[in-house]
């Protein structure tokens, strides 16, 4: 997969921070970022309550995935280098797992540069950010639909024949990732906050979004949800970890 990524506008960027402020905010609303160990994957059902499984080959949908480093006054300030190392490792561990399953693949689907959001591919990678933060909400504890009670029931719609037709695969996984990493300051900042305040004022965290969509049917077969503390993208082994991680329960 290629590391160069189309141009950001910050109407884009502003668009991705809301998605991950929105996850956060549905999953612990009170909760602060460093109390968060959590994990949450969700497999839908056939017609008989079984958990799917997958019967086709995947596509890895280019992942949109940043990494930060955490500043002494807290603010995340972008790293493009581990950002570039991330999205070439992240993927190859993705890889390596469906490999291991022998599961069939198709070449990764890299978005184009000059993709118009109102495109039906655009809006099929919008409407995916959507529907995950419904999944994220409507299928905790207490918080079910009374038409769907606790059932992964959602879907793209047709319109995902668009991504099918591009790719020539059966299923599309779509990954969001953001993880970010404490500066020395940063560090020295919890330390002095803990000592003195008996609190810590929070540093770096992972946090991803993935989904697996069946691209006949446009429907969600499988969700995933992933916010902790520990993790790091910027090596083999850290990218193979955190691909364990959000692969958790991928029906194989």
């Amino acid at each position: 997969m290629s590391s160069n990524r189309r141009p950001n506008p910050s109407a884009s960027r502003m668009r991705q921070r809301w998605f991950l402020i929105a996850l956060l905010a549905l999953l612990v609303p009170s909760a602060p970022l460093t109390a968060l160990a959590y994990s949450q994957d969700r497999v839908a059902t056939d017609g008989a309550g079984n958990p799917i499984r997958i019967h086709g080959s995947v596509v890895v949908i280019e992942p949109d995935i940043e990494l930060s480093e955490v500043l002494a006054g807290g603010v995340q300030e972008p790293r493009k280098e581990w950002t570039e190392t991330a999205r070439r490792l992240y993927p190859a561990a993705v890889h390596e797992r469906l490999r291991a399953a022998n599961t069939p693949q198709q070449p990764d689907f890299v978005i184009p540069k000059d993709l118009a959001p109102d495109t039906r591919l655009g809006q099929v990678i919008r409407l995916n950010e959507a529907v995950s933060i419904s999944v994220l909400n409507y299928t905790s504890p207490g918080n079910y639909l009374a038409t769907k009670g606790k059932r992964l029931d959602w879907t793209l719609g047709p319109g995902v024949a668009e991504l099918r037709k591009a790719t020539g695969a059966d299923y599309a996984l779509f990954t969001y990732i953001r993880d970010s990493y404490t500066s020395s300051g940063r560090a020295a900042l919890r330390v002095i906050g803990l000592l003195l305040l008996g609190g810590d004022v929070g540093g770096g965290a992972q946090v991803g979004v993935t989904t697996l969509v069946d691209l006949r049917t446009g429907q969600v077969v499988w969700f995933d949800f992933l916010a902790k503390q520990t993790g790091d993208l910027r090596d083999s082994q850290g990218a193979a970890a955190t691909a364990a991680n959000m692969l958790k329960g991928l029906p194989l």
